[in-house]
């Protein structure tokens, strides 16, 4: 069952989620990307599915903890531990060493997860290698299969053609495409991830998104203290961005 503020601001469409990495397992760095996510004002956090990681985030934030991974038996330890949510992705981590998920295999993880946890709020992420149309209709059957979210992506594979504002918005398109596209085609919350700022976060949510994951623009930094700024920063964007009904 999904954490009353979580859906609180899922309805509100201005949840942030702060991902720290489906491949770091360094318990520094990703407690550190914990406290400036709880510090700034996230919604919730997101952090390689570890049983050990798990507990030294519940005991550092009192936000909602989502694990990652793409082996369905990891999340049963990670939510004996504590973890309030489980997504099947982030897929980004794969591209680089060839790894390519397709439809028929997401669509059994999200089936063989929810045979092992049937009550755990699951988020799925739909790859962004494939086509828009691909991704609407696996979007549709992963909530057949008990998917509570669907998340986009698209980032890491973006080519911005500029610099500045319009690179920006050229980084954040592939992710901007499938959450307009797929919000319009599921009853689930989307959130909207993957090569996003405090600049298009306002498109995201134009777009459809319930809320928005960023990774890279907080982890990439080297302190703490421009972490707490960035994730303050993605906070006042949302907050700052106007709704409109029925988008």
């Amino acid at each position: 069952m999904m954490n009353f503020a979580l859906q609180q601001a899922f309805e509100q469409r201005q949840a942030l989620k702060v991902i720290s990495g489906l491949m770091n397992f360094d318990p520094a760095r990703v407690a550190a990307i914990v406290r400036a996510a709880t510090q700034g004002g996230a919604t919730f956090v997101d952090i390689a599915a570890d049983p050990n990681l798990v507990q030294m985030a519940r005991g550092l934030t009192s936000l909602p903890v989502c694990v990652s991974a793409v082996i369905p038996e990891t999340f049963v330890t990670c939510v004996e531990a504590g973890a309030n949510l489980i997504e099947i992705g982030n897929f980004d981590a794969f591209y680089a060493q060839g790894r390519r998920f397709q439809a028929e295999e997401v669509l059994a993880l999200t089936q063989a997860t929810r045979r092992l946890l049937p009550q755990v709020t699951l988020s799925v992420t739909v790859p962004h290698i494939l086509t828009l149309d691909q991704q609407v209709e696996l979007a549709i059957e992963l909530v057949k299969a008990g998917a509570n979210l669907i998340q986009t992506e698209g980032g890491t594979s973006a080519r911005p053609f500029n610099s500045g504002t319009l690179g920006l918005i050229e980084k954040a398109a592939p992710t901007l495409a499938a959450t307009y596209e797929i919000s319009r085609a599921v009853s689930v919350p989307v959130l909207c991830a993957s090569g996003l700022s405090n600049v298009t976060l306002p498109l995201a949510i134009a777009a459809g998104a319930s809320g928005v994951g960023v990774g890279s623009a907080i982890n990439r930094l080297e302190s703490e203290i421009e972490m707490v700024a960035a994730v303050r920063s993605l906070v006042e964007a949302l907050q700052s961005t106007p709704i409109l009904v029925n988008p």
